[in-house]
């Protein structure tokens, strides 16, 4: 066996005890989710794998982080990926088509007021610097955790600037994903299932949060939210372009480096994969078989998710990015309810 074939295998072999992890919390979180009893009461297997990833986060994993911590981290980044690729064989061009024009303002408006709003109250209530400012607001108004990461490279903020910006969104967001299912009945006169999904894709940070969130009230309220939130997604890279644009212009004189622009191509991807189903080419149990497998990817990530979300992330975040987080998910609720609201009745 040659020097490059055993480095492939010892490659290969780091992800094992980290993916056999999430896997086992998936199996658990699967098994549950297919009681009636705990599906009854809004806690589908998505929302479970999460819990029981935080349960097992702030337990266990500590004390066994080391061997795992690769392969947890491949599913909650790349499995998360490939479920949202593969999410598309849900969809059809017309379902997409359904969330339309009024699906892309609301993204466009939502996305607009939060970021700033961040950067205002950010700089100007909260006293925190520009970096901090701009990765919260990111984070917030575009997809969680990841749109933190994108921004990072083109505002060469500090690491521990994303770390905080990174506890804020993971906080709130995993908090969304209980909160919107339980508000749904209280708001359900002024919202269909199929707006209401669009209302949480537009508002909700992470896209596995999404998933979680609408996975809870009803299949329609899922693919809407998936849309919304995978068209929102996709703003990300005229979003970083823009940002940069920004960044060059604040930046002193003679300072020629250039950003590095981060294309969220498994947002693009999903696209592609819903409109090649449109087609309908593969048989429905070939693509019976993909959903399932979606299913397993998605929980795994959710499960990965959990597993990295400590308790200690709010006392690293401190009081100021909390408080400011805090701020940007009540307008999400409220002022993007609201946008939401607006919109379908302007287009209706």
């Amino acid at each position: 066996m040659t020097t490059l074939t055993l480095q492939h295998h010892h490659s290969v072999r780091r992800y094992i005890p980290g993916l056999a992890l999430s896997a086992l919390v998936t199996g658990v979180a699967l098994w549950g989710g297919s009681i009636s009893a705990v599906a009854g009461a809004g806690f589908s297997a998505l929302t479970l794998a999460i819990l029981l990833g935080m349960v097992v986060g702030n337990t266990v994993y500590p004390h066994i982080y080391k061997p795992c911590d690769s392969g947890v981290i491949f599913a909650k980044q790349h499995l998360l990926r490939l479920g949202i690729i593969l999410y598309g064989f849900r969809l059809t061009f017309a379902q997409i088509a359904d969330v339309g024009v009024s699906g892309i303002a609301i993204d466009v408006l939502t996305l607009t007021s939060t970021f700033l709003l961040a950067c205002f109250i950010g700089q100007k209530v909260f006293g925190l610097d520009k970096q901090t400012s701009w990765l919260i607001g990111a984070g917030s108004s575009i997809c969680g955790a990841a749109a933190v990461l994108a921004t990072e490279p083109v505002v060469k903020a500090e690491a521990s600037k994303v770390t905080v910006a990174v506890a804020t969104v993971v906080i709130f967001g995993t908090l969304a994903i209980f909160l919107y299912p339980a508000m749904y009945p209280l708001v359900a006169h002024w919202f269909s299932p199929e707006t209401y999904g669009i209302y949480i894709g537009s508002t909700m940070h992470e896209v596995a949060q999404v998933v979680a969130a609408g996975h809870a009230i009803s299949p329609e309220a899922e693919n809407a939210a998936v849309i919304a939130k995978m068209l929102r997604v996709m703003m990300l890279a005229p979003f970083l372009l823009i940002l940069a644009a920004r960044v060059k212009q604040l930046a002193p004189a003679g300072n020629g480096e250039k950003s590095k622009i981060t294309i969220p191509w498994f947002a693009i991807l999903f696209i592609v994969v819903a409109v090649f189903n449109s087609f309908h080419l593969l048989p429905k149990a070939v693509v019976d078989m993909l959903v399932t497998l979606d299913t397993v990817l998605l929980a795994m990530a959710m499960a990965a998710l959990g597993l990295t979300t400590h308790v200690s992330a709010l006392k690293k975040a401190g009081a100021k990015p909390l408080l400011m987080a805090l701020v940007l998910f009540v307008w999400l609720i409220v002022g993007g309810g609201a946008i939401n609201l607006a919109v379908h009745s302007l287009l209706a």
